[in-house]
């Protein structure tokens, strides 16, 4: 028989899993939900301070108490109940058949639980609000977030009104200390095998995990293990109550050991973003100054200029950098063949939090290349790829007279839910009212991943609202990164186009 140990993230206890335990009891599987203490469990003896240590006992004692010969547990955490999840696992693994991390982060040893929390300002928050006690374990208690806060902790995407109402009114205080007190490990979890469950509306799926493995992610190199497994899920941070059916069977898929697995960096194919190009672009002379190349034209100059921006976060140790990548020197080879200046370059765009060094790197290059002599500093256009995208808010809020365009290939266009930065200026969709009559050609990928296309769709209808002077070229076939994942005529004809539209505001 499977043993399903369910636990809940912040804020939350036992109630959120009623109707996924309901499916999955109706299955034949046995089904525990941990009440967690205060979350839906007594305060412990004495009114001590409650910690991550108290929330792994409390998991361990439902384990203690389901272990049996012949029973497989599979032990699930959602958010925050990742945490106790691999404390407890970590000290019973030959108990425990497999982990499901549903929508949560992967926590490492040493690293507390606020280090996953979304937003920065609520980690700023949870640090502030921190009282030591006399043993040294922090007291006081997180208050839940308020109706229309939940977005901050996560995406609220296929919740109904009623859910919501229902989180809201349910959700209890989280104790400081069970986000502050680091997360120990002792290295036995890491042999039990996995499950993840992708929330797309909430953070990548699988597709976009597969290529973040393949650049080079450090961190997710144990995800292309064989003992890993993956299944998305079309909804927001909270499928127990936006789809609890469909949940209940990717949950029992999983303890069979159904599921996608990635496929390994170095696993002796070429990964996606190092393919061929989709054009037969000749070579151009390429000049190489620091962290950026020039594709140059022939003749003597001054010629306009393109600059092609990569996305990320790409980790620094990546190799070939982004600057080599087939994509950006196709694009790069293509303008140089037409006249203009193909520019290439290098940012520091290693994790989420780095936006300021990679928008200070491409304005910094963008002033060297329009310096160089056989540029024409009066005509220059940026294009931006993938995660790259958030960048163009820095130029949509201000462009400056030179600036004759602005390109962005399947962007993010806004920041995502998962990244805490709701209030951050790097932000397109609020910056395009200022961009006047800035011309943006955006390249928008059919098959895109659900989480990116809601933000490109919310930037369409915004230019559509304040007029802004935006272009649209549709690839309907292609997915992210379609350029060297799908070559077909389709793609091919909207490179042509893209290429044509800049170049036409270049020149005109």
């Amino acid at each position: 028989m499977t043993v399903f140990i369910l636990v809940a993230g912040a804020f939350t206890g036992p109630h959120v899993w009623r109707d996924t335990a309901a499916r999955l009891t109706a299955e034949g599987a046995e089904v525990h939900t941990v009440a967690l203490t205060g979350l839906g469990g007594p305060l412990a003896d004495g009114g001590g301070a409650v910690d991550l240590e108290t929330h792994i006992a409390d998991v361990l004692a439902v384990i203690d108490a389901a272990a049996e010969p012949g029973r497989g547990i599979v032990l699930v955490g959602h958010d925050y109940g990742i945490h106790p999840v691999l404390g407890a696992a970590d000290r019973r693994a030959r108990s425990i058949a497999r982990i499901v991390y549903l929508d949560s982060g992967m926590p490492q040893d040493g690293v507390p639980a606020v280090a996953a929390v979304p937003d920065q300002l609520l980690r700023e928050e949870v640090a502030e609000r921190a009282t030591g006690s006399g043993d040294g374990i922090p007291g006081g208690e997180l208050h839940p977030p308020a109706r229309d806060e939940w977005p901050r902790w996560g995406s609220t995407a296929g919740l109904s009104e009623a859910a919501l109402d229902g989180l809201t009114a349910l959700a209890a205080p989280q104790p400081l200390g069970t986000l502050l007190q680091p997360l120990r490990l002792t290295g036995a979890v890491a042999e039990v095998p996995a499950t993840g469950v992708l929330c797309t509306a909430n953070g990548p799926g699988v597709e976009m995990l597969q290529i973040m493995v393949d650049v080079g992610t450090p961190a997710l190199a144990a995800l292309a293990e064989a003992r890993v497994t993956f299944f998305e899920l079309p909804t927001g941070h909270w499928p127990m109550l936006s789809c609890p059916d469909a949940l209940a069977g990717v949950l029992t898929e999983a303890a069979s050991g159904g599921g996608h697995r990635l496929t390994p960096a170095d696993a002796g194919r070429t990964p996606a973003h190092l393919r061929p190009f989709l054009l037969d672009v000749p070579e151009r002379p390429r000049e190489r100054t620091g962290n950026t190349d020039l594709h140059l034209p022939d003749g003597p100059g001054p010629h306009p200029a393109v600059v092609f921006v990569h996305g990320g976060p790409v980790p620094a140790e990546a190799r070939p950098t982004p600057r080599d990548w087939p994509t950006l020197t196709g694009y790069a080879r293509q303008v140089a063949g037409q006249g203009a200046v193909g520019v290439t370059l290098d940012h520091r765009l290693h994790a989420v939090t780095d936006y300021e060094q990679a928008a200070a790197d491409v304005a910094d290059a963008v002033e060297r290349v329009r310096a160089d002599p056989r540029v024409d500093a009066d005509r220059v256009a940026l294009w931006f790829f993938s995660g790259g995208g958030p960048i163009t808010a820095e130029w949509l809020a201000d462009p400056p007279v030179w600036l004759r365009c602005v390109a962005a290939n399947y962007p993010i266009l806004a920041p995502l839910p998962g990244w805490g930065l709701t209030g951050s200026r790097f932000h397109p969709v609020r910056a395009l009212s200022r961009a006047g009559d800035l011309p943006v050609v955006l390249v928008r990928a059919g098959r895109e991943s659900a989480e990116i296309a809601a933000t490109v769709e919310e930037f369409v209808t915004e230019a559509a609202r304040c007029g802004a002077n935006l272009e649209i070229i549709d690839v309907p076939e292609g997915r992210h990164g379609f350029e060297t994942l799908d070559p077909t005529e389709g793609a091919r004809e909207a490179v042509h186009r893209a290429v044509g539209a800049v170049l036409a505001r270049l020149k005109g």
